[in-house]
């Protein structure tokens, strides 16, 4: 069934809630079970303790592994504690392994020691290798739920294997073919079977020009691979090009996510503290240092003006003018931050286009800037009466767009160079950088063109 409206939602939570609490245990496992996973995870998130507790006693393990993968880390922690030990066992047991990690990796590591323990051995063992490897690295995300097949297999041997094997495989719509060595060697989809006659050799099926991820690859670029090559999944690979298990679509959807949260944070000066159920003793925590840091920045910016002070002295009128100055110059560094990063995220920055980013954007912040030159020396000729006066700002304010467009995209990419992660230059810092570059450039301006005020 596909996804409920709300008003269908209402219906069937009614039907669902009445059979529960009735002890109607066939009608609640009819209705129930009849509805998408991920409606059943959502309806299940809603009802209180009692409700829960008999669920688990009308579900079986396996099928309430469906409702399980579907709901967030937190809500597994939560109703993993209420399970009766043994239950909890059987799901994990039934859970595709990349989930059974993801979990895993959130929760103490003694209690994911017992979990382990208690675990059937083969499963267990899986689940080890997945764990050895470092984090966010395609064998630390893949899943060993797979289908590997043997060249010299015959189509209709294959489609015998999928009807038993396919229920407890994560994805079937590519059958990854193997030697004796485990090496892979080639690839053929669900498509290939169908229309293939029964008695063809996988290996005259087959496509041997294979996408493939190494195990140590970071799980952003397995996303890419994933999305540059519109795959449903990707098999990884050891160094001797032995097949180790796949990574999903739906698992590059989540990094994808995480990767976004992260530079989010990274960009913002908030990392690690964009989850909203954090407590703001550890949201303060995690922002102090980059509140620190460039409340320091900050008082360079404080030097410039007092190195200028003579110049501020002889013409107040000056002062009226650093905000706009300082935002502006902020607010298009960000901009082309913003550009920078995602085309470093997508792979889009290449050597033989840097250079022609650079221009664009240094460009792009010189139009800003001569647009707004023109806008704000007008305003100030009209309220001030003051020709001058607007020249100096004006072309303050075309130079400050010019080169702070120029700094937002330039530091994230020597910051990648670096081998770091390139949204660390955060748009506070950037606006922090560029708002001292403004002002050195206003006041710089300034006292050469003084006299003539």
């Amino acid at each position: 069934m596909g996804k409920l409206t709300k008003k269908k939602r209402a219906i069937y939570t009614k039907t669902v809630l009445d059979a529960l609490h009735n002890g109607k245990k066939q009608q609640f496992r009819d209705t129930f079970l009849e509805l998408h996973p991920f409606d059943q995870s959502d309806m299940f998130k809603t009802m209180d303790v009692e409700a829960r507790n008999l669920v688990y006693s009308f579900l079986s393990p396996k099928e309430f592994t469906a409702i399980f993968s579907n709901l967030d880390i937190q809500d597994q922690k939560l109703f993993f504690l209420e399970m009766d030990e043994n239950y909890a066992s059987s799901i994990f047991n039934h859970l595709f392994t990349d989930d059974v990690v993801q979990f895993l990796t959130e929760i103490n590591s003694h209690r994911a020691d017992e979990i382990l323990e208690q675990m059937d051995d083969k499963k267990a063992h899986e689940i080890r290798a997945i764990l050895s490897y470092a984090h966010e690295t395609a064998g630390a995300i893949m899943t060993k739920e797979l289908i590997s097949i043997p060249a010299s297999a015959t189509v209709e041997a294959v489609l015998d294997k999928l009807r038993n094997e396919a229920p407890d495989a994560e994805i079937i719509y590519y059958l990854y073919v193997v030697d004796a060595q485990k090496e892979l060697v080639g690839v053929v989809s669900l498509r290939d079977l169908i229309i293939a006659k029964p008695d063809t050799t996988i290996e005259n099926a087959m496509s041997t020009n294979v996408v493939s991820v190494s195990e140590d690859m970071d799980q952003e670029e397995v996303g890419m691979v994933i999305k540059k090559y519109d795959l449903l999944a990707v098999p990884v690979v050891s160094h001797q090009n032995q097949l180790l298990g796949i990574v999903t679509v739906d698992d590059v959807l989540d990094i994808l996510e995480e990767e976004a949260t992260e530079d989010f944070g990274e960009i913002s000066a908030t990392k690690g503290a964009t989850d909203v159920s954090i407590s703001p003793f550890k949201a303060a925590k995690k922002r102090a240092p980059w509140i620190i840091v460039l409340m320091l920045l900050s008082l360079i910016t404080g030097g410039v003006i007092d190195r200028f002070e003579e110049t501020l002295e002889s013409v107040v009128l000056l002062a009226a003018f650093i905000p706009m100055i300082m935002g502006s110059g902020g607010n298009v560094g960000t901009q082309s931050l913003a550009v920078s990063v995602r085309g470093l995220a997508l792979g889009t920055v290449e050597k033989s286009n840097l250079w022609r980013m650079i221009r664009r954007e240094f460009s792009t912040g010189a139009l800003l800037g001569l647009i707004c030159m023109v806008i704000i020396a007008a305003i100030i000729l009209v309220i001030y009466g003051n020709g001058m006066l607007g020249v100096i700002v004006g072309i303050s304010t075309l130079c400050t767009l010019s080169v702070s467009a120029v700094v937002g995209s330039v530091i994230p990419l020597i910051i990648n160079k670096l081998n770091f992660d390139p949204a660390i230059a955060s748009g506070p810092f950037i606006t922090t950088l560029n708002d001292i570059i403004g002002l050195m450039i206003y006041f710089s301006i300034a006292t050469q063109l003084m006299e003539f005020l």
